[in-house]
């Protein structure tokens, strides 16, 4: 019998990677490579010299991201970025300044303890998490207390305590983009020949979504942004947050745990954040999701870190997974 691609579009997808690929930016700036003048006022803030410095795995963010001990034996966790070198990064720690300074005790989100702006350098500084970056791939464990909290989140963060006006849009949507972009659309379409015959249907599961609704959402809920303590999960790195239905940041976590062989659909359908919703809810934030992603990574330009461009294709492609399995 000859199988029916569109039946499922792993058809024409390589099989999942065995979880996330590399999770880091290369363009990290250890402690010793930063302006003396800037560490010198980043101790100011922290009340102490910093005796030790290392930078951390996990994000794609340029600039300094490094857990640091202090003379006085205290420890903290410090972003720092340069609307000179990096100016979207720069955008992005201070709209996180904002947002951070707004979550509520009850947000599982480190607190922010300090932060400063020059104008050109943007720095923030948080509570130290003495904890680690889920497994990949996924630890059966390990995902379901990241689900959990997930869940936790949704409630704690309904209504928003962030007014919508200092939030970013959200990073959904990308097939009417790549419907005008030749060149990116011709990469995505070799990605995903299951996408390129379903194209149309996908623009309009993207045009039709409903995400208007009144929950604080993270706007980035991958593992990299997840940190695991021995009785607790923070979720880190709020710039990209936005206001809308509640399921959206859980919907977004499970397609990308479809990367470590786990199958999402059954734990959205016994899900309380999903199970009762129309279908077509999800279907709709899925597309939305992987369009922004492939055409993001389709459109990258020839000085785009390679890591990101990795990262998004393999998680736009598995949303598309996870949709066509539900279509």
């Amino acid at each position: 019998m000859t199988r029916d691609p569109d039946a499922d579009p792993d058809a024409d997808l390589a099989p999942a990677a065995p979880g996330l690929p590399s999770a880091t930016g290369s363009r990290r700036m250890a402690w010793a490579a930063m302006p003396h003048g800037l560490t010198a006022r980043i101790e100011r803030l922290l009340g102490s010299p910093v005796a030790a410095a290392v930078s951390q795995p996990g994000g794609f963010s340029e600039g300094l991201a490094a857990r640091v001990r202090l003379a006085n034996g205290r420890r903290a966790f410090v972003k720092a970025a340069s609307s000179s070198t990096a100016p979207a990064v720069a955008d992005f720690h201070r709209r996180e300044i904002a947002v951070s300074r707004r979550l509520p005790p009850e947000a599982p989100a480190p607190r922010l303890l300090d932060a400063y702006d020059d104008g050109t350098w943007v720095v923030l500084v948080f509570e130290e998490i003495p904890g680690h970056l889920p497994a990949q791939p996924w630890r059966p464990d390990e995902l379901d207390r990241v689900i959990a909290a997930v869940t936790d989140m949704a409630t704690a963060l309904t209504p928003s305590p962030v007014e919508a006006a200092i939030l970013s849009k959200p990073r959904l949507g990308g097939w009417p983009a790549l419907a005008e972009d030749t060149a990116a659309r011709a990469k995505v379409e070799r990605l995903s020949p299951w996408a390129a015959r379903h194209f149309d249907e996908l623009a309009a599961l993207e045009a039709n979504a409903s995400l208007d609704g009144d929950t604080l959402l993270h706007g980035d809920l991958y593992p990299f942004n997840v940190m695991l303590t021995a009785d607790r999960v923070f979720v880190v790195d709020w710039p990209h947050a936005w206001v809308g239905l509640r399921h959206c940041d859980l919907v977004t976590l499970l397609s990308s745990a479809s990367l470590s062989g786990v199958d999402p659909q059954p734990i959205a359908e016994s899900h309380p954040l999903i199970r009762a919703l129309d279908r077509v809810h999800v279907d709709s934030v899925l597309a939305a999701h992987a369009g922004f992603l492939l055409r993001s990574a389709a459109s990258a330009g020839p000085g785009t870190d390679g890591n990101i461009v990795a990262m998004m294709t393999a998680l736009g492609l598995a949303s598309l997974r996870w949709l066509g399995r539900r279509l």
